[in-house]
C-alpha cells in the first residue's frame, strides 16, 4: 500500500496542497495564492485604471444604439460591484444577462431587481425548461456528486451566446477565481475568459455532450443549450471576456459593505460561514453544494472565506484555524426542499450524500456513519475559541431572518421588488 502524501499547509493563510484548483508552495512555504494576493499591495492601481479605461473605449458604441457590453450577473456575489465599476466608472452601457439558477432565495430575486432598478439597466433572462434542469442535476449528483452543474455551465455560455446574439463582443467579469484563491496568474498577465478554463475549472472537465449517456434519460434536447459557441461564431465578432479584478483591487467584503450603503445590496446569515453576503441567493450553494464540496474535497467554502479574510489581515490564522472548526460541519439544511423538488425519496437523497464521502477524507466506522479526517484535522495549536467582534462589524446583515427551509420554496422566477 503506498504512504499518503503528507498535506501541507500554507505559512501565511490555511490553504493547503489538497485544495481542488491546484497549488504551489515557494522556499519559505508560502502558497502561489498568497504570492499573487500581495501583488495588490505593490502594483500601480491608477496606472491600471487607465489601462482597462484604453482597452475598453473601442468597444464603446459611437451611435449609441447598441451596448457596449455584456455583463454577467447574479443576485448576490460581486454583481452589484461590478456594474457599479462598468457603470459609474468606465461610463459603459452594458446588457446584463442572468441565467436562471432555479434554486433562487427571494433575498436573491429581490437583490437582482434591485440591482436592474439601482444602475438602470436592461437585463435578459435564460430560463431553462425545468424537466431539464432537473434531469441534468439528478445525473450530476449520481454521476458527478455535484448539483451545480447545470448552473456553473449555464452561467458561462449565455453571455457568450447574448454577445454573438447582440453583437456586442466584450463581456465583462469580476474577479478570477483561480487567480484569487491559488494564484494561477499574475494580475499582469491580464488573462481572460477561456473555453479552456472554463471546461478545465467551471465545468470539471464535464462538457454538455459527455452527458448523454446510454444510462440515463438526457436527450439533445437537454444539453444543446449548455454547449460553448463554436469558433467560428466567437471570432465573427471578436468575443473577448476581461477580469475586472486585473485592474482593480479586488476586496469582495469591503464591496459588498460599500454596496450595501450606496446600493441597498441585502445580506442575511448563513449557517456554514460567518460571510453574510456570499450566494446567498441560492437556497442550496451553501448548504447541499457545500457539503459535497467537503464530502469529495476534505475542505469547505468557509476555508475559501477565512484564507480570503487572513489575506486581507482582518483575521488572524489562529482565529480562521477555529472559525473552519466552527462551521465546516454545521447541519445542511435545506436538503427536503431540494428533494422534494428533484422528487427523490429524503432517505435516497442522504444514501447518495453519504456514498459521495471521499474515503481519503472519511473513515466510514459503521453503516451511514463517518468519522472525518479532513483538512482542518490536521491543524495545530487550535484553541477553538471564536473571536467575532471584527467579523460581525465587517459582515453586516440586513435581513435578520436565516435562510432556512421553513415552508418556503424556490423562486423560480421574479420581476421586481414588492
Amino acid at each position: 500500500m503506498l504512504e499518503q502524501k503528507k498535506i501541507k499547509f500554507c505559512k501565511k493563510c490555511l490553504y493547503s496542497s489538497e485544495h481542488a484548483l491546484g497549488i504551489t508552495f515557494d522556499d519559505q512555504g508560502i502558497c502561489s495564492g498568497c504570492k499573487i494576493h500581495d501583488e495588490k499591495n505593490s502594483l500601480d492601481w491608477k496606472h491600471r485604471l487607465e489601462k482597462i479605461k484604453k482597452i475598453v473605449k473601442p468597444y464603446k458604441s459611437k451611435s449609441r444604439k447598441n451596448y457596449d457590453c455584456i455583463v454577467p450577473v447574479t443576485g448576490a456575489n460581486d454583481s452589484y460591484y461590478i456594474v457599479h465599476l462598468v457603470k459609474n466608472v468606465l461610463g459603459l452601457n452594458p446588457l446584463l444577462v442572468n441565467y436562471n439558477k432555479y434554486f433562487n432565495t427571494p433575498l436573491g430575486i429581490s437583490n437582482l431587481a434591485n440591482l436592474r432598478i439601482q444602475f438602470d439597466s436592461d437585463i435578459i433572462f435564460k430560463n431553462v425548461n425545468m424537466k431539464s434542469i432537473k434531469n441534468i442535476t439528478k445525473f450530476g449528483l449520481l454521476e458527478y456528486q455535484n448539483i451545480y452543474w447545470h448552473i456553473l455551465a449555464g452561467h458561462t455560455v449565455f453571455p457568450l451566446e447574448a454577445a454573438i446574439n447582440y453583437k456586442v463582443p466584450l463581456i465583462i467579469w469580476g474577479a478570477h477565481q483561480g487567480m484569487e484563491q491559488v494564484g494561477m496568474f499574475s494580475h499582469e498577465h491580464e488573462v481572460e475568459m477561456s473555453r479552456r478554463y472554463r471546461h478545465d475549472h467551471d465545468l470539471f472537465g464535464v462538457e454538455a455532450d459527455q452527458l448523454v449517456k446510454l444510462e440515463n434519460d438526457l436527450k439533445e434536447e437537454d444539453i444543446f443549450q449548455y454547449r460553448y459557441p463554436d469558433d467560428a461564431s466567437i471570432n465573427s465578432i471578436g468575443v473577448r471576456g476581461i477580469y475586472l479584478g486585473n485592474y482593480f483591487r479586488w476586496d469582495p467584503t469591503a464591496q459588498h459593505k460599500m454596496m450595501v450603503k450606496n446600493y441597498g445590496y441585502k445580506s442575511a446569515k448563513l449557517t456554514r460561514t460567518f460571510d453574510t453576503y456570499d450566494h446567498i441567493d441560492c437556497y442550496n450553494y451553501m448548504n447541499i453544494h457545500d457539503h459535497l464540496k467537503l464530502s469529495k474535497c476534505g475542505y469547505s467554502k468557509i476555508t475559501d472565506h477565512v484564507c480570503r479574510e487572513i489575506r486581507h489581515n482582518r483575521i488572524n490564522r489562529e482565529n480562521g484555524k477555529n472559525l473552519i472548526k466552527f462551521y465546516e460541519q454545521k447541519n445542511v439544511e435545506n436538503l427536503k426542499l431540494f428533494s422534494e423538488w428533484l422528487d427523490i425519496d429524503i432517505n435516497s437523497l442522504n444514501f447518495i450524500l453519504n456514498r459521495s464521502k471521499n474515503s481519503k477524507f472519511w473513515m466510514e466506522k459503521d453503516i451511514n456513519k463517518f468519522t472525518f479526517k479532513g483538512i482542518s484535522t490536521k491543524f495545530k495549536n487550535s484553541n477553538n475559541e471564536i473571536y467575532k467582534d471584527n467579523l460581525d462589524k465587517e459582515f453586516i446583515c440586513t435581513n435578520k431572518i436565516e435562510l432556512k427551509q421553513s415552508n418556503r420554496s424556490y423562486v423560480l422566477f421574479g420581476k421586481g421588488v414588492e
